[in-house]
């Protein structure tokens, strides 16, 4: 089961609203090597309020991607490019299954949340 992080103490109903403004729900990559093993995984999924940067959430998971992603054969070079090229674009927008999955009552087609990556 995914955790949330940046929704500690709110509300549904504040959450729905945070989204109507523009905010969205993403999951960023990472991926870590060492020699022969190569792992890429998701992070929790994030709350990204209206006005803040997905990119720069991401941003310290594609820091480590960087530096730890690569030294696995053959997985960790092809594993990094994807999770840097995920992170630095924003991450994984969830926004639409976890509205539908909260039961929250948002006008996503309106916002065009939750489409593309």
């Amino acid at each position: 089961m995914a955790k949330f992080s940046g929704i500690d103490g709110m509300s549904r109903e504040e959450i729905a609203f945070e989204l109507q403004r523009g905010g969205k729900f993403v999951q960023f990559q990472y991926c870590v090597s060492a020699l022969i093993i190569t792992f890429k995984r998701g992070t929790d999924i994030y709350l990204v309020r209206a006005g803040e940067s997905p990119a720069a959430k991401g941003l310290g998971w594609a820091i480590l991607t960087f530096f730890a992603g690569w030294w696995g054969i053959p997985w960790g070079p092809i594993y990094t490019v994807q999770s840097l090229w995920v992170n630095l674009r924003g991450g994984h927008d969830l926004t639409a299954q976890v509205a539908n999955t909260m039961q929250l009552s948002v006008d996503l087609s309106a916002l065009g949340a939750g489409q593309g990556r």
